[in-house]
């Protein structure tokens, strides 16, 4: 659990300090349509929910900050066995939504916006399928209008009925279905809601009409569907089970060692560590990020470290280890690959790794843009055995998995 515990209090606690975009996810509806023994965000999709599914989507997209949740009250136990897969360093605590769900969202804005954010993303939780490349698509958009809709142009005739007959055919010219995530510039968008607090809106550009406000269209995707109903339910437990079967899961191995030289502080895992000597490389010789990058390279059928930057070429003197993983991370993306987790252990007899894990494992995160809970770094010594046993280096070794679609 992530122990936030059970009370508002609790909830209002926990602010970081980040500016850019977060995304809101409303998730404080009870379901009356989709029936069920739980209200419908929490029923179980794979491994996780369909709340969950949706988190993981925002996590794990590198241009989103941090995620929040409003949910409801009773809820909260529900949330807990959900959010347990995310770490606290992306994924913030919770807080509790109103009765409609313009009261939700308005209560999810005034929780972030003490972390000054620039624009905002507002996506409902029962949407678990919503792609990168939307999310994207959204998020670009708000450099040129302050807000942005994915939305998808009506293609069926559409009829007016009452009372189970026809009345007349609406023309669907310029109609289009709208889907979340729905981003707005976040002063905005926070000023529509506390002006519009009563309103009872479906949906949040619904309240930018009759202002001057611009909201821009943005390709939306079929597969972006809202479970609603039973019937829906199952068309995404479908979708899930036949997108695994359409990937496969891979894994990389890396090795590195560097050997110790006079001087003074290294780097590992992307941070400076005091220490009385210094690394012998070509680059600033961080050997836990040379056996990352191996590990993901291999992962993909990439060739190895050396491969893409040799040591002969001066290019890559004294250049900053990180540089290595983000090319390979590049490499991945263009192969449809995304990191599952990595696991780092750390060989030496000095220095310690065990005061610097934590921040470690945030820096690795940081630069592989997923969450901390998908990283793992270890510490271990050799027994006084063999050259690390004597205290001549430092090696790393790296599992790393990912998942190819």
């Amino acid at each position: 659990m992530l122990g936030y515990g059970q009370t508002k209090r609790h909830l209002t606690k926990g602010f970081i300090d980040m500016a850019g975009c977060y995304a809101l996810i409303v998730a404080a509806g009870r379901g009356q349509r989709f029936g069920g023994d739980v209200p419908k965000q929490y029923a179980p999709l794979g491994e996780s929910t369909i709340l969950g599914e949706s988190i993981n989507a925002f996590i794990g997209h590198p241009n989103i900050e941090a995620v929040r949740c409003v949910i409801n009250e009773n809820d909260i136990d529900l949330y807990d066995a959900t959010a347990k897969l995310f770490s606290e360093n992306k994924l913030l605590k919770p807080v509790f939504g109103g009765e409609t769900r313009q009261q939700s969202v308005l209560a999810g804005l005034e929780s972030i916006a003490p972390l000054s954010p620039d624009t905002v993303l507002i996506h409902d939780g029962a949407r678990p399928f919503v792609s990168d490349e939307l999310i994207s698509g959204v998020i670009s958009a708000l450099k040129d209008a302050p807000g942005a809709i994915p939305a998808l142009e009506v293609v069926d005739t559409l009829k007016e009925c009452t009372d189970g007959s026809v009345k007349k055919t609406i023309s669907r010219n310029n109609l289009y279905r709208a889907q979340t995530p729905q981003g707005f510039r976040f002063a905005e968008i926070t000023k529509s809601h506390r002006d519009f607090l009563n309103k009872n809106v479906t949906d949040d550009a619904s309240i930018f009409e009759g202002t001057e406000m611009k909201v821009s269209i943005v390709a939306g995707a079929e597969e972006n569907f809202k479970i609603t109903t039973q019937d829906d339910y199952a068309r995404a437990q479908n979708k899930y089970a036949s997108g695994r079967a359409q990937g496969e899961t891979r894994v990389g191995f890396g090795y590195d060692v560097h050997r110790f030289a006079d001087g003074s502080g290294l780097r590992l895992c992307g941070i400076d560590v005091p220490f009385d000597k210094a690394f012998i490389g070509h680059s600033d010789a961080d050997v836990p990020l040379h056996a990352l990058t191996d590990a993901m390279l291999g992962a993909i059928g990439e060739g190895d470290i050396g491969f893409h930057f040799p040591p002969s070429d001066p290019r890559w003197k004294d250049a900053n280890s990180e540089i290595f993983v983000l090319h390979a991370l590049e490499l991945m993306k263009k192969k449809n690959a995304k990191i599952i987790n990595v696991d780092i252990t750390i060989i030496c007899e000095a220095p310690k790794i065990g005061p610097h894990r934590e921040q470690m494992r945030a820096r690795i995160a940081e630069i592989l843009k997923t969450d901390i809970a998908r990283v793992s770094v270890k510490g271990t010594t050799t027994e006084k055995l063999g050259a690390m046993g004597r205290g001549e280096g430092v090696a790393a070794q790296v599992v790393a998995s990912v998942f190819m679609e």
